[in-house]
């Protein structure tokens, strides 16, 4: 009788293994004096300092990147996915004023390529360190048959801190705040779904194609990493700006994630006409014949990040922002539902 081994049904642990060997310098480029263990064990310890906060209050975040993976298998560049997640999470518990202190990952894939996954985490970690988040764990799962040979799939976790007296959840919007938002470099890690259907199966183009408009080429315009808006939206609040509420705009678009931190008895009114989509939202638009209102609820059109603000403090914010080369302008207002 023949015998059958692990590799054999199609789970490679040398391979797994390998790959830890590889990540485990760059992942400990992430990690500060607050990182209380080595990786690899079976938990990670973060030593958590809330010396100066009175109430500090944790706050959590998981999500992935959608079809985004997709876009980097088909142009091959995979160095930046990773920057994608955890810029994402980030950005998710900034919305409620929390510091990032430390993100776990998980990647599953078919079939295990060590080349790509080191690609993948190298730059997932090149981005902890970057937002001063610690990679304290993860987990690489090979799974043949759940997941295509060559696909794979990225999600993540966050855990924050924010002391409860500085906490932004919206409850203090009132009628008669203005929406102050700040620009996006693309689609970040929304609506690849309909953007794949439209420019790749539909239009047939190619990574390397350049479309009027639109800097770089089409792979490149695509993934670009997703911005962190929090070292930006940190001076802000640092010179004690006084913000109502913010919103991290991703799938749902500008009014489906400005509309998550509005009171009851309120609503968000968005001034379409106030800024115009990027080029690249365009051309999709344009070559797909897609509806207004389908663009506005699966992508950003060019609006990252929305902050909540009383009308006599978005000229000001405004203006700050043009002194510091930070383009913000106005979106919309808050008005009785």
């Amino acid at each position: 009788m023949n015998k059958t081994t692990y590799r054999d049904a199609g789970v490679d642990i040398d391979a797994g293994e390998e790959l830890i060997r590889r990540i485990k310098p760059l992942v400990k480029k992430s990690f500060g004096p607050e990182v209380a263990t080595d990786l690899g064990l079976f938990g990670g310890a973060f030593r958590l300092d809330t010396s100066g906060m009175k109430d500090p209050v944790l706050i959590s975040s998981t999500d992935g990147v959608g079809t985004k993976t997709l876009a980097a298998i088909w142009a091959n560049r995979h160095e930046n996915i990773g920057r994608d997640l955890v810029n994402h999470c980030v950005n998710d518990i900034f919305t409620c004023g929390a510091k990032p202190l430390f993100f776990l990952d998980y990647y599953a894939t078919g079939k295990l390529d060590v080349d790509i996954a080191e690609k993948v985490i190298g730059g997932l970690a090149a981005g902890c360190a970057e937002v001063k988040t610690a990679l304290i764990g993860g987990e690489t799962a090979e799974m043949p048959k759940v997941y295509h040979e060559g696909s794979y799939d990225l999600a993540g976790t966050i855990v924050g801190v924010v002391d409860a007296s500085n906490l932004i959840d919206g409850s203090k919007i009132r009628e008669g705040d203005l929406l102050v938002g700040l620009p996006s470099n693309g689609l970040h890690t929304n609506g690849f779904t309909l953007a794949r259907k439209v420019l790749i199966e539909m239009a047939g183009l190619k990574p390397e194609q350049r479309l009027e408009g639109v800097e770089g080429t089409l792979g490149e315009a695509l993934l670009k990493p997703h911005l962190c808006y929090q070292p930006t939206v940190s001076r802000w609040l640092d010179r004690q700006l006084e913000v109502h509420g913010m919103a991290h705009i991703t799938g749902g678009g500008v009014e489906g994630n400005t509309k998550r931190i509005i009171p009851e008895g309120l609503k968000a009114v968005i001034e379409w006409d106030r800024w115009t989509p990027p080029a690249i939202f365009q051309h999709i638009q344009n070559l797909g014949q897609v509806p207004d209102e389908d663009m506005r609820r699966t992508f950003n059109l060019g609006i990252g990040w929305v902050m909540v603000v009383p009308a006599g403090k978005a000229k000001e914010l405004i203006l700050h922002g043009m002194q510091t080369g930070i383009e913000a302008l106005r979106v919309g207002y808050v008005e009785t539902a």
